[in-house]
């Protein structure tokens, strides 16, 4: 069965490339989510505090792939204690957050946290919330590390290639 979940990493283009690697994920989308605007642009996001978190649709088969096989991976290209930060990028667009559809899944999401928590001594930085809204990104910022190969990504070449062995082994 497919399930979706909303995943923020950081900058969305090495979040969607990343995710797009994992042997059960179905599809992607970037986009904008849990703010308080409508439909807002990348430059809006970047300039007018709106709000909104970079984040990636993810849809997967859970018979595949589960929700905690997931945020594992998702775990291993973010940094957990980083407020507002990832790589290069600050500023709370580029915050860490799972936002779930599904009342059900924050259980799982927050074990998993709790799971994740145990590795660090700083507080873990990730937020769990329901979805509040989400807005698909421009057409030029989709699949654009596929577009721009050399594109600027906070994640490194090694991590994508250890994801797709990880996630096919």
């Amino acid at each position: 069965m497919k399930k979706t979940i909303f995943l923020a990493g950081g900058c969305f283009w090495g979040t969607q490339k990343y995710m797009d690697q994992i042997k059960g994920v179905c599809e992607t989308e970037v986009g904008f989510a849990n703010g308080n605007t409508v439909n807002p642009s990348y430059e809006e996001v970047c300039h007018n505090n709106t709000g909104h978190a970079e984040t990636v649709r993810v849809i997967y088969d859970d018979a595949v792939l589960s929700l905690p096989q997931l945020l594992r991976f998702y775990f291993r290209s973010i940094n957990p204690t980083s407020l507002n930060r990832q790589g290069e990028d600050k500023g709370s667009q580029y915050r860490t957050g799972i936002y779930y559809t599904d009342p059900q899944e924050e259980a799982v999401i927050r074990e998993e946290l709790t799971e994740l928590a145990k590795n660090y001594d700083k507080p873990i930085m990730v937020e769990c919330l329901p979805l509040k809204n989400y807005y698909p990104a421009e057409e030029y910022h989709q699949k654009y590390l596929e577009k721009n190969p050399n594109g600027y990504c906070h994640l490194s070449e090694h991590l994508f290639e250890e994801v797709f062995e990880k996630s096919r082994g």
